[in-house]
């Protein structure tokens, strides 16, 4: 599975493509920071980040995009600029028919380290470590982009089981409904029958009886 990873940011971006084998075994093909000056105004910086994954998307053609979602920050307008930007990236990828997944920095973080609460120091050693790096990827977005890219390798096969899982059990539980549903039909006309029977019965009993 070739996967590109996404940090989305406006004044940083990083973007990064792995190659994902058999097992935990993972390839490092590309990484770079998409920057963005932020006296440009919103729209045009919003183009250039864009651009830039579309150029990534059509040159390594990824199986599949994994963007950082925006869980909470302090910021405000830095959330919204991170939202934003992830948001015309997920768009790119829409277009091209690629599918998309968002994980949390804690998910990322546990997936790469095994602590949801490690810092950045901290990923980025284990991406260089997992990835046999011979120098550490900088600045720290390009480390979280890979990371991201690492963690949907590693999680994507448990994602698909789980999916088909629910989808598997919501398949039952309409089936049960529908079985449900005919049943109670049934029933409902079994318990009319009678009556209705009946009703027919009595006008032709009660033409015998003034005939006889």
């Amino acid at each position: 599975m070739r996967v590109m990873g996404v940090d989305p940011g406006l004044t940083r971006c990083g973007l990064s493509v792995v190659d994902g084998g058999l097992g935990r075994k993972v390839t490092a093909l590309d990484v770079d920071v998409v920057r963005t000056p932020p006296e440009m105004d919103l729209a045009h910086r919003l183009l250039q980040v864009a651009d830039a994954a579309e150029h990534w998307m059509d040159t390594h053609k990824p199986d599949a995009v994994a963007i950082e979602r925006v869980f909470s920050q302090h910021n405000v307008r830095t959330a919204m600029g991170t939202a934003q930007a992830g948001g015309v990236i997920a768009l790119a990828a829409a277009r091209r028919g690629i599918p998309v997944a968002f994980h949390t920095p804690s998910e990322v973080k546990a997936a790469v380290t095994g602590n949801g609460t490690a810092d950045k120091a901290q990923v980025t050693a284990m991406v260089t470590r997992i990835l046999g790096l011979q120098v550490a990827p900088k600045p720290a977005d390009a480390a979280d982009a890979l990371a991201l890219a690492i963690c949907h390798c590693w999680r994507a096969p448990l994602l698909d089981r789980m999916a088909k899982a629910e989808a598997q059990a919501a398949a039952a539980q309409r089936r049960y409904t529908e079985r449900l549903a005919a049943q109670q039909a049934q029933q409902l006309a079994a318990q009319q029958t009678p009556g209705r029977a009946a009703r027919t019965q009595r006008p032709a009993e009660q033409r015998k009886a003034v005939g006889g």
